[in-house]
């Protein structure tokens, strides 16, 4: 059976409804950093549970289940505070609604940022990664059964997914506000356990540097609509899985919190 990216236009209504800014820019805010919303300035909030097509999963401790549409760098933007996971039991195409609504209100730039965990032994808990690339290790893909855009095919090309000039921006953002970032490539998988020693060892001979339980998703939704991404990981336990709870994530993401949201807003605004 086809399957369609669009979204009810029920919840477009209701988030245009909520608020008379047409975002530009999307962005969705992974376990424990769904702060950056505070920051936003005429603030409007929808709950997840108002959306018609939103996944009715329960909540993850980290994420608030709300979206928010406000002004971020005095642009008008659409914030997803928390997802949800193919773990918790929904299909790949519906843990990509954030991407397919951001898209249905006029979005042409995604912002994704989750918690991750180092697979390379240069990486640190607290460090920020620049997403250059993904490994789609979830078996799964949100693309399944969409025959494509009218007239078209379903084959998206992948190779810059994470768009090269949104990568640069954000890195001469880091640079100028001295805060250190790295670039490196996220392997998703689904979860909900974390990784294995042996997994992690697997991961890095395959080129991963960081690995989580989302985001792949999203991005695969984003190319198919045509929206550009950057993609941001926060490194919350050191390399091989050492020490990783739920708790860290959150512990990791409060600690960093600030300095994503200065470079975050400050992307925004040079968009």
């Amino acid at each position: 059976m086809a399957v369609s990216l669009s979204v009810p236009e029920a919840d477009v209504a209701l988030v245009r409804a909520a608020s008379p800014l047409r975002p530009r820019v999307a962005v969705v805010l992974g376990s424990g950093l769904s702060g950056l919303a505070d920051v936003a300035t005429e603030a409007a909030v929808v709950g997840y549970g108002a959306l018609e097509g939103f996944p009715r999963v329960g909540s993850v401790v980290g994420h608030a289940g709300k979206l928010v549409v406000g002004l971020l760098g005095g642009v008008p933007v659409v914030l997803f505070q928390g997802r949800a996971h193919q773990y918790q039991g929904v299909s790949a195409l519906e843990a990509a609604y954030p991407t397919r609504l951001a898209a249905a209100l006029g979005c042409d730039v995604l912002v994704v940022t989750n918690a991750a965990g180092g697979v390379v032994s240069r990486l640190s808990v607290g460090d920020l990664v620049v997403i250059s690339d993904h490994m789609n290790l979830m078996g799964t893909n949100p693309l399944t059964g969409w025959p494509g855009p009218e007239g078209g095919f379903p084959f998206i090309p992948m190779r810059d997914a994470y768009d090269p000039e949104l990568r640069a921006i954000m890195l001469d953002v880091a640079a100028r506000q001295g805060v250190k970032v790295a670039e490196g490539v996220y392997a998703g998988l689904l979860g909900p356990s974390y990784e294995t020693p042996a997994e992690v060892s697997m991961l890095a001979g395959l080129g991963a540097d960081v690995v989580g339980m989302s985001t792949v998703p999203e991005v695969i939704a984003a190319r198919a609509l045509g929206l550009r991404v950057l993609g941001m990981s926060l490194v919350t336990n050191a390399a091989a899985g050492v020490g990783l709870s739920h708790a860290e994530v959150l512990e990791a993401g409060d600690k960093a919190a600030t300095q994503l949201q200065r470079l975050v807003t400050e992307f925004v605004s040079r968009l």
